[in-house]
């Protein structure tokens, strides 16, 4: 899971923002902003974070936004990285206070803005907030065929790889047989590899659905309840206050607690955490962020401890355990976690933007940690996500039941979608229903969508930053038939 870099749009990495259509909406006149002190400090903030200069951003914030100042080049990235907005609806402005919805100019993501000025002049923005949204539904894309949307995915696809937004690979199937496939750009740019459909992309937080797979199948064995606690498995782990408290059921569902370890511990230490106990050792002492079971919160370092849950309850080391009981049933012959300073055939070099130009790219090895773990950071293929897949829905690895205990939601989060076991749930804008996971962290970037009503699946890898997998794949989820 990637460190967000954006201060103003939190949910926009667990959305991910599909890429823009030409639909009839952009066609309608756009709404005004009232030229209230708040809407036209908006109007103001707005025409600095769209003229995509970092100089004029940064003068903008000086004078009305000081607080601001010191997260710059965040929201520098953050304007890059989407375009940035365009004003679509005002949906509440008075004096200090202002509501507005916003399109992203590089995609169909919507997002709800809303400011608070100060009520005398000079009117400074004490509070701007942006939070991802799903699309609202008077500004729903037009229905297409199967054939329609695989059409205009392929040109979108060709234009963001000649515009470099977008490389990788990316698969379509329908009842659980590929209907599109490609792949585009280098997987390595310095040697002119390009990527192929065989391509092996670092897949980051989608490891927790394999992780969350593998608990399933133990509760299934008998060999773990979701009732039980951590310290049942771990009754040397340091804080035992927690340990004792927090559930299975709660670190599946990011209800426990847990927190992440991205920062600067982990920048520190990154080659030198090379087990799962070794995170633990590193993170053991510390309180969890809230009483489990009061909240949620995505805890990267929740699913670092299902991984040791998996090997206390099935005696295996859990790299050898999903191997045994998730790719090998499911197919998957490309799929792994083998660690970084292993030569990896097919395995492709990641590429960041660079911290000093947004529009330079480089490698990501110096963020790469030394392994992946249970949290995330595996590799794989579009075809082996698909294997996988169709695995969970013909029931190769779990029961009926358990299946539907995995990927049914337990839990609302931020920005509307709900949470299973490892598994995200949403409901696409045609009224469809899908599951899956994404992944991101710089230089990769990966998306799984499920969509059993319809009958597609989804799958695209990238070895660029987010989002340039997620908008593909959300272009292509919101504008397949429901049927």
């Amino acid at each position: 899971m990637t460190k967000l870099t954006s201060l103003l749009l939190l949910a926009i990495a667990l959305i991910a923002a599909p890429l823009r259509a030409q639909t009839q909406s952009q066609t309608q006149t756009p709404p005004i902003l009232p030229s209230t002190p708040a809407g036209s400090q908006f109007a103001a903030w707005l025409a600095a974070f769209d003229s995509q200069d970092r100089a004029t951003l940064l003068a903008f914030l000086q004078k009305n936004a000081p607080d601001r100042v010191s997260h710059i080049d965040d929201e520098f990235d953050f304007a890059h990285q989407t375009g940035g907005f365009d004003l679509r609806k005002v949906k509440d402005c008075a004096e200090t206070t202002c509501t507005v919805l916003l399109q992203e100019k590089k995609s169909d993501q919507f997002a709800q803005a809303d400011i608070i000025v100060d009520p005398a002049p000079p009117h400074a923005i004490k509070k701007l907030g942006i939070q991802a949204i799903p699309t609202p539904p008077e500004f729903a894309l037009p229905a297409m065929t199967q054939a329609a949307a695989i059409d205009a995915l392929r040109s979108q696809l060709e234009k963001s790889a000649a515009d470099g937004t977008f490389s990788g690979a990316a698969l379509v199937a329908k009842d659980g047989k590929p209907i599109f496939s490609a792949a585009y750009s280098f997987a390595d740019r310095e040697n002119k590899i390009p990527n192929t459909l065989d391509t092996k992309f670092r897949i980051g937080s989608m490891n927790k659905m394999i992780t969350a797979t593998a608990i399933v199948q133990l509760n299934q064995a008998g060999k773990l309840k979701f009732t039980d606690t951590l310290a049942k498995f771990l009754p040397d782990y340091p804080n035992q206050a927690w340990a004792s408290k927090v559930t299975i059921h709660q670190l599946l569902t990011h209800t426990g607690g847990a927190g992440d370890f991205f920062g600067p511990e982990f920048d520190k230490h990154r080659l030198e955490l090379k087990t799962l106990e070794d995170y633990v050792k590193l993170y053991g002492k510390r309180e969890p962020t809230f009483e489990p079971g009061t909240s949620w919160d995505y805890a990267n370092y929740g699913f670092i401890l299902l991984g040791i849950v998996v090997e206390k309850a099935s005696g295996q080391d859990y790299y050898d355990y999903v191997r045994e009981h998730i790719f090998k049933p499911a197919g998957m012959t490309s799929t792994d976690s083998l660690p970084e300073d292993q030569a990896v055939p097919n395995r492709s070099v990641g590429y960041r933007h660079s911290d000093t130009d947004p529009n330079a790219l480089v490698r990501n090895d110096d963020t790469l940690p030394y392994r992946a773990t249970s949290a995330g950071g595996g590799y794989s293929t579009v075809g082996d996500l698909l294997a996988f897949a169709n695995a969970i829905e013909n029931h190769k690895l779990l029961d009926a039941a358990h299946t539907d205990l995995l990927v049914t939601a337990k839990a609302d989060t931020p920005g509307g979608r709900k949470y299973a076991y490892g598994f995200f749930n949403r409901t696409l804008p045609n009224g469809v229903a899908c599951f899956g996971h994404g992944g991101g962290a710089p230089g990769m970037n990966g998306e799984l969508a499920i969509c059993p009503a319809s009958g597609y699946t989804v799958v695209v890898l990238s070895n660029l930053d987010p989002p340039s997998a997620s908008r593909v794949a959300d272009f292509i989820e919101n504008r397949l038939p429901p049927n």
